[in-house]
């Protein structure tokens, strides 16, 4: 004969009750922590030195030391002093000097025109291929970017899109302003 449903679910709820309360099925707490006693550790002496060396006195072998390693006994030399080359003697780059009429090279060609900023961390222009080096200039001064994106839409009559940092680092305005006039040249 089988058990009816009522009987069925009554020992199913029963023993997920007893599988959710561990402290009636037998759990314990943990024990608390107790001091080891020292009797069960016992000394070690491990093979640390070469050669069977005594331990007091460790010393490599010459596979084992650097070339020019100091002892204690040894000071520590100074640069310039006996034997040391000093300061001086070492090389020295030449960097070429910039000369006063020095200026950006000649632009391909310049855009004059409205920008405008996004957050998209990219530099937008329409009609110029992406990888082209540019100069955007500003009343706030002028930066060197890379086209990485195209925009903006022709419709809009800004001939640029900037990151927010870019644009407020050029533009010289108020930083709720939205647009401003840049002078742009491709190389």
């Amino acid at each position: 004969m089988r058990p009816s449903q009522t009987v069925a679910r009554a020992a199913l709820t029963a023993a997920l009750a007893l599988a959710a309360l561990p402290g009636l099925v037998g759990s314990r707490e943990p024990t608390q922590d107790r001091p080891v006693d020292a009797a069960l550790f016992e000394q070690v002496t491990s093979a640390s030195t070469p050669d069977g060396q005594r331990p007091g006195s460790f010393a490599l072998d010459a596979a084992g030391r650097s070339d020019g390693v100091l002892d204690a006994t040894q000071p520590f030399a100074e640069v310039g002093t006996d034997g040391l080359g000093s300061v001086a003697d070492r090389a020295a780059p030449r960097l070429q000097a910039a000369s006063e009429s020095w200026s950006w090279q000649p632009a391909r060609s310049t855009l004059t025109g409205a920008a405008s900023f996004y957050d998209f961390g990219t530099t937008a222009m329409r009609d110029v291929p992406r990888g082209t080096t540019i100069v955007i200039c500003g009343n706030g001064g002028c930066i060197q970017r890379v086209v990485n994106d195209y925009g903006p839409a022709k419709r809009t009559g800004r001939i640029i899109d900037m990151y927010r940092p870019d644009f407020f680092a050029i533009c010289g305005c108020p930083s709720f302003s939205g647009t401003t006039t840049v002078t742009v040249r491709v190389y």
